[in-house]
């Protein structure tokens, strides 16, 4: 499970890997991404130029998990590798489960093993386990 096998991963469950798919809540491109989330990590682009823009999009996805990766630092150093409320905690599991439900949503799981959903009735703990011990060399 190399690096490049997260986002791919990623990106197959969010878009089927394809650049220019917008959802019906209008989250955008391979990781769907939307427009909050892109001011969060300061990308400034039109939607048009964001959904033709492979580029744009990694680069986003990269600030994205770098930022996550930032809020949900201790949680990773305390408890990679262990089980918390039935869940076996991986920093790629972790990520994934921010870039679904926002790091609140995660930090707030591990306080209180409240499970967010998104929009589409899934839940952040299925991405801990789904995408759970890839190697994320970033």
């Amino acid at each position: 499970k190399g690096h490049y096998s997260f986002l791919d991963a990623l990106g197959h469950q969010e878009s089927r890997n394809r650049y220019d798919v917008v959802n019906r809540f209008g989250y955008m491109g391979r990781y769907q991404f939307g427009k909050s989330t892109l001011k969060t990590i300061k990308i400034k682009v039109s939607r048009e130029e964001f959904l033709n823009s492979p580029e744009i999009q990694e680069e986003a996805m990269r600030r994205l998990l770098k930022y996550n990766k930032k809020k949900l630092q201790k949680y990773i150093d305390k408890y990679n590798g262990k089980i918390v409320h039935g869940i076996l905690v991986t920093e790629s599991g972790l990520l994934a489960a921010a870039h679904l439900g926002g790091a609140g949503s995660v930090k707030k799981w591990f306080r209180t093993g409240k499970v967010r959903k998104d929009g589409n009735g899934v839940k952040i703990t299925s991405y801990m386990t789904r995408f759970g011990g890839y190697n994320l060399s970033i």
